[in-house]
């Protein structure tokens, strides 16, 4: 008996060690074949200088579109269609300006339109300025010191968090909640720091949430150095804030999500999806956000397609169309996935730039499952240093997956994120500032976890 269970011992040691080996060898195939032949970067150069910033609802929304089918069905993938959403529709208009008054003197400074606000009037609005760092220090002045002025939201990133996103979500409510705040007591408009660590004067977009129990007020965001500026004239009197802008809302448009699918050879109605968003704000052309991620993902099947590799599972590419200003694709998405009673085994989104390869998180794995996961894949991924797989979240795009597969596991690319918030939502946000080599290593690494998922799963 202790012989058998000796000769079983070593044939599942050999067995394990053959696996291992089978997939060290895939894994090296991946990144070479990314970091030699990739053309992740050469589409990314495509969408970003022939068609640009893709908001939602635009012209250029639709030229991508139109696109990316056809660069999918170039790679000649099994399935590739496009899924019918409708998306909101906001447009920036002429150029914002921005001026700090002083006496008779006005120094102009750096605003951009948050995304869904309202306009100014015609002349624009100028009034005193009260500074505040938090939405209760709103509720706490009152309509007594808010009422007729200009509400600054001047809350800086907290440069304690390691992982910048955390910076992000602490200082993201004066952007998302902070306009209907001030409306609620009076005020007649807003001005929000950047959801930036960087000292510099491109300001920030991004979307605004108005509340149905306020009124909406036109809010823009103003750069980092103005803010300093800002803050530290008001210390010194009598200041008042001048701006216009000339946004609008237009009726919803048509879109799509657009898919590419590799079908299973063993289970073609059970799938494993990885994407990224397609729309981009209007401020420059969508490269880090989210341009990588829709040519890693795209990258990810043709990689897996050119060495041969037959999935049993079925991978799908998608681009997610409305991200930005209302996620209406990725709930489409799972709408769908749902209709037609497929089965979700794994969605990874790629949502935070086109940098050096980190690792992943995983929402639907508990503390047990993470650490299997670990024994099985960190030795695998460490020799290309994106081996940091760990409990955390996933996106917005396949988070609505969860509500209609409850039982797959959605998963978070992460990039090194030091400089993403630099970049984020801006003008900068361009190809020129997307490295190619950083952007191969992370479509190999998502491939190579979508490789792993499907032979061996979790």
């Amino acid at each position: 008996m202790k012989k058998t269970l000796l000769s079983l011992s070593v044939l599942l040691l050999g067995f394990t060690a053959a696996n291992a080996q089978s997939d060290t060898v895939m894994m090296r195939k991946i990144y070479d074949e990314a970091l030699v032949n990739g053309q992740c970067y050469q589409n990314l150069r495509y969408l970003c200088k022939n068609i640009g910033g893709r908001l939602s609802g635009s012209a250029n929304a639709q030229k991508a579109v139109e696109w990316g089918k056809k660069l999918m069905e170039g790679y000649g993938f099994d399935k590739v269609f496009l899924q019918e959403v409708m998306v909101p529709h906001w447009e920036r208009g002429a150029k914002e300006q921005g001026y700090i008054i002083s006496g008779t003197k006005k120094t102009p400074v750096a605003i951009c339109a948050l995304g869904m606000a309202v306009a100014t009037p015609a002349n624009g609005i100028t009034a005193s300025v009260v500074e505040v760092h938090s939405l209760q220090e709103v509720a706490a002045l009152g309509e007594k010191g808010v009422k007729g002025k200009i509400v600054f939201y001047n809350r800086p990133f907290d440069p304690r968090y390691i992982e910048t996103g955390g910076a992000y979500g602490t200082a993201g409510d004066q952007r998302r909640a902070g306009p209907s705040m001030a409306a609620k007591y009076g005020a007649v408009g807003v001005i929000v720091r950047s959801l930036t660590e960087a000292n510099d004067d491109y300001p920030h977009t991004g979307t605004t949430q108005y509340s149905d129990d306020a009124p909406k007020i036109p809010a823009a965001a103003i750069s980092t150095k103005a803010a300093d500026k800002l803050s530290a004239m008001l210390k010194g009197g009598n200041i008042k804030f001048f701006f216009k802008q000339n946004c609008r809302m237009l009726p919803d448009v048509l879109s799509y999500n657009v898919v590419g699918q590799i079908t299973g050879s063993e289970n073609p109605n059970k799938f494993i999806t990885v994407g990224g968003h397609f729309d981009s704000w209007d401020l420059a052309e969508g490269a880090h956000d989210d341009g990588t991620g829709v040519m890693q993902s795209v990258e990810v099947l043709r990689i897996l397609k050119t060495l041969g590799y037959k999935p049993k599972n079925s991978v799908r590419a998608v681009f997610f169309m409305n991200e930005e200003n209302g996620t209406k694709g990725g709930l489409k998405y799972a709408e769908l996935a749902a209709a037609n009673k497929e089965e979700h085994i794994a969605a990874i989104e790629s949502d935070e730039g086109g940098f050096s390869p980190r690792g992943f998180t995983f929402d639907g794995l508990n503390a047990e499952q993470i650490k299997s996961l670990n024994k099985k894949y960190k030795g695998l991924f460490e020799p290309y240093e994106a081996d940091r797989l760990v409990a955390g979240g996933s996106g917005s795009d396949v988070g609505p997956l969860r509500a209609v597969a409850p039982n797959a596991v959605l998963i978070g690319f992460r990039p090194d994120s030091q400089r993403y918030f630099d970049i984020h939502h801006t003008a900068n946000d361009v190809f020129e500032n997307v490295n190619k080599r950083e952007l191969e290593l992370g479509a190999a690494t998502m491939a190579s976890l979508v490789y792993l998922i499907d032979t061996r799963g979790f």
